[in-house]
């Protein structure tokens, strides 16, 4: 099997020359006149996958949750559960816009999530932001003694 880099690269190769052949058939730059230029492609960066990503996904799927849940509750701190999701995305997705992606995407499942259940702070969002604070802090102690360094 070919790698997808081969692939494009090749394409790119053979397309440069088919696109070189009509200049240099009516004698270079003369020609030039009436070619189209090649169009130019937009090369997405590697989607990069880590053995962690499913965990971290729902980690951060559990920070929305929370967030929204503290917020709701006006609870002190709330306000840290999104920045932890900040430095979460700066250290774990730089250069990864996919992931990134990804990840800012369950955050924010989980905020809308609650959000769509909770309109007021009840003992059960009380008991529910509880329960999934506990669920991230084994999540991230899953992770970190794992994959960690």
């Amino acid at each position: 099997m070919i790698p997808a880099r081969r692939v494009l690269l090749s394409s790119l190769v053979f397309g440069g020359l088919v696109w070189a052949s009509p200049t240099m058939a009516q004698g270079g730059a003369q020609g030039s006149k009436n070619t189209v230029p090649p169009p130019t492609e937009e090369i997405a960066p590697p989607v990069v996958v880590v053995p962690y990503d499913d965990k971290l996904a729902r980690l951060a799927e559990v920070l929305g949750s929370v967030h929204y849940l503290r917020t709701l509750c006006k609870a002190q701190g709330a306000d840290e559960w999104r920045a932890d999701m900040q430095e979460l995305l700066d250290s774990e997705t730089n250069g990864e816009p996919q992931r990134k992606e990804k990840l800012t995407a369950a955050f924010n499942r989980g905020y809308r999530t609650f959000a769509s259940v909770y309109t007021d702070c009840t003992q059960a969002a009380i008991v529910a932001e509880e329960r999934y604070r506990n669920e991230g802090a084994t999540l991230a102690t899953e992770i970190t003694s794992r994959f960690g360094n």
